[in-house]
């Protein structure tokens, strides 16, 4: 077996299917009155109860598509090739129930939520039902090719959304790992700033040693402490940085740059509102609210339709500081629209620092997002 094909047998099923939602309740709902309508109201239906119990009784596995997608399409098509078995033998014609045409999800399910191994198997099932029908119920080569056609475009379009949403995932991903790696960046100024007060203070203790004899105990106790916030910046370092793509180490912006977001001349005004004192923030925490404050309104400035005003807002306490970003344009509609790739960075920088960030509709008008980060580095 060659490569692509070895790798594509050992593809795993896609992480975390979607569990059965109230669209699968739903969904389940409508083919069973459909199929009970058919039943009733179709004069031309061979045999009835037999075509009812079969659409009927197979309906349930819609509910377990995505998570066993290879063990439905075994049980549907596996319980259909029998029963055409036996309608063969006895020389019986087929149910040809329209309302069976939800089979048709079951193919698409196992090429979208299915194992490398899981889709050919499966495939081999669903032809060998399929052309056990064509013996069943001949109608003519116009429906043959018609009915391949239909399943061809259902494995298709499984295959296509499987590529689809495994691209976006890999782009999250990528976006999150640039994130892992700017924040290293910040943080090897703030590292680099410690060892130097470190180095710099065991110089002077030694240097006034001989004069000041209590010179050295002061040097040691400014060691101490510098060497405590350098451990917890290297452990949020080793944290965060996920690929050995090289630094750009140049120095990085603050809380105390924000107003600079306030000066572009085009799109809607941007307002800034600091504390007048917020304190000493760990570097890394500073360099976040920038990024976060940047990010959001960037987004602002290309998404909110209609905004005149973009809000900054600013608050510490003791233990966090709290960064509120909110515009004034038209409301978004009801459904949060999927998180874009900046969003997805922002969520990741103030999650990896101890803190967390959402962002969404407003509660009247525009896009807010809201972000509470730790004073300090949670190790």
């Amino acid at each position: 077996m060659s490569n692509p094909l070895r790798s594509a047998w050992a593809e795993p099923r896609p992480p975390s299917p979607p569990r059965r939602v109230w669209r699968d309740w739903a969904l389940l709902a409508v083919v069973v009155v459909a199929a009970l309508l058919e039943g009733t109201l179709r004069a031309d239906l061979p045999v009835r109860v037999l075509g009812i119990i079969l659409t009927v009784g197979l309906a349930p596995t819609l509910l377990w598509r995505r998570t066993h997608p290879f063990a439905v399409v075994a049980v549907a098509f596996g319980t259909s090739a029998l029963v055409d078995v036996g309608l063969l033998i006895a020389d019986a014609p087929a149910p040809d129930m329209v309302s069976m045409v939800y089979f048709l999800i079951l193919p698409y399910a196992l090429f979208r939520w299915g194992s490398g191994r899981e889709a050919p198997l499966g495939l081999a099932i669903i032809l060998t039902a399929a052309t056990i029908g064509l013996f069943v119920g001949w109608t003519g080569f116009g429906d043959l090719i018609g009915g391949l056609a239909v399943l061809a475009t259902s494995m298709v379009l499984g295959v296509s959304a499987r590529t689809q949403h495994g691209a976006r995932q890999r782009r999250l991903e990528q976006a999150k790992s640039e994130e892992r790696v700017l924040i290293a960046r910040e943080l090897h100024d703030t590292v680099a700033h410690h060892v130097s007060a470190i180095a710099i203070q065991a110089q002077a203790g030694r240097a006034l040693a001989a004069s000041q004899p209590g010179a050295p105990l002061e040097a040691l106790r400014v060691i101490e402490a510098e060497a405590s916030r350098t451990l917890a910046e290297m452990r949020a370092m080793v944290r965060v940085l996920r690929n050995k793509e090289s630094a750009d180490y140049a120095p990085q912006s603050g809380v105390a740059d924000l107003e600079r977001l306030a000066g572009q001349p085009t799109g809607p005004r941007v307002d800034v509102a600091l504390p007048d004192d917020l304190g000493a923030l760990s570097p890394a925490v500073d360099a976040a609210v920038f990024r976060i404050a940047q990010e959001a309104v960037t987004n602002a400035r290309r998404h909110a339709r209609n905004a005149t005003r973009v809000d900054v807002r600013v608050i510490g306490n003791g233990t966090t500081v709290h960064l509120v970003v909110r515009d004034d344009g038209d409301p978004v509609r009801a459904g949060a629209p999927e998180p874009g790739y900046g969003v997805t960075g922002m969520v990741e920088r103030a999650a990896l620092l101890g803190g967390t960030c959402v962002a969404g509709p407003s509660g009247e008008r525009g896009w807010v997002v809201d972000a509470t980060l730790p004073r300090g580095i949670v190790t």
